[in-house]
């Protein structure tokens, strides 16, 4: 169903209220966050009020919060019904409960302040911790743990895993590989897309091959991903945005949250977030072949010990 127009300063907008993927998606604010990429005008406009201070939001009338959004109360109306809430007071509840349930939790200090120049490194360390804990939150409900199995189970099973991202996404794709190949599971990590292109070419079915890219925009990541999955291979994609074109292509989709800071913006305060559904995923890989994955770990462990320094040692 298409919404009906939204009031914008330059206009108008015609925004597709069912096209906001929520799937999995229980935290409010999660949801806000997935969907807010999705929207256009004016209920974008609302998305990025809520965000930028849920409190106030979840203390606003209707009337309120379009005032401070530039929008209208039919505008807040149907960004209730685009994000799946029935109406506004459905949407405040659950942004109060959420937002009560971090105050009381403690890491909701300063989240949504800019970090000025001459900030205490304490304040500084509490926002960043804040917002870290923030995203890990959100991250877990965003993520489907369904997908999450069908991925261990398709990475268990396969003969080579080829993991793509760049810059960012390149160090966090590395990361993944060290752990998979500790464990036995034959693994690489591409970032250069000539290098990648031709490794993704020698898959097939049974293989796997993961995309990193919080986007889900980045056009190398794609290309390499599309290459691997033409070939046969099953395609993971990790990213932020579940309409993204990364997402779009994947056979299996893992989404994460982020929380923006001054100098970290989404691109790399999802870093943190990323590394925890990989680390989830490489777990429950190491779960699924236990035997294989515990030998391989000795093995690899015993193989490396001679190069620790010796107790005492200066």
């Amino acid at each position: 169903m298409v919404d009906h127009e939204v009031d914008t300063p330059a206009g108008t907008a015609v925004v597709d209220a069912d096209t906001v993927d929520r799937r999995g998606v229980d935290g409010v604010l999660a949801r806000v966050r997935a969907g807010a990429g999705e929207l256009t005008g004016a209920l974008r406009r609302v998305a990025e009020h809520v965000l930028s201070d849920p409190e106030a939001a979840a203390r606003a009338t209707i009337v309120e919060l379009a005032e401070r959004s530039g929008t209208s109360p039919a505008t807040i109306t149907r960004f209730c019904r685009a994000m799946g809430f029935d109406g506004y007071a459905d949407l405040r509840l659950g942004i109060a409960s959420e937002t009560g349930r971090a105050r009381s939790a403690g890491w909701t200090v300063d989240i949504g302040r800019e970090i000025q120049p001459g900030d205490p490194l304490e304040r500084v360390l509490g926002q960043i911790i804040a917002a870290d804990t923030r995203a890990m939150h959100d991250t877990a409900a965003l993520l489907d743990l369904v997908e999450v199995e069908r991925a261990a189970v398709a990475i268990a099973r396969a003969a080579r895993v080829n993991i793509f991202g760049a810059s960012g996404s390149a160090l966090v794709g590395e990361e993944m590989q060290f752990s998979l190949h500790r464990i036995g599971v034959a693994a690489w990590a591409w970032s250069d897309v000539h290098e990648g292109l031709a490794s993704a070419a020698l898959l097939g079915t049974g293989d796997v091959a993961l995309g990193i890219s919080h986007t889900g925009q980045t056009r190398e990541t794609i290309e390499m991903l599309a290459e691997a999955g033409s070939r046969g291979a099953t395609t993971v994609a990790l990213t932020g945005f579940p309409r993204s074109p990364l997402a779009e292509l994947a056979d299996i989709v893992l989404l994460t949250a982020s929380q923006a800071t001054t100098f970290r913006p989404d691109a790399l305060s999802a870093r943190h977030p990323q590394l925890v559904v990989l680390d989830l995923l490489y777990i429950a890989v190491a779960q699924r072949t236990h035997d294989r994955a515990h030998a391989a770990f000795r093995r690899t462990a015993q193989a490396v010990d001679g190069h620790k320094a010796a107790k005492g040692a200066s």
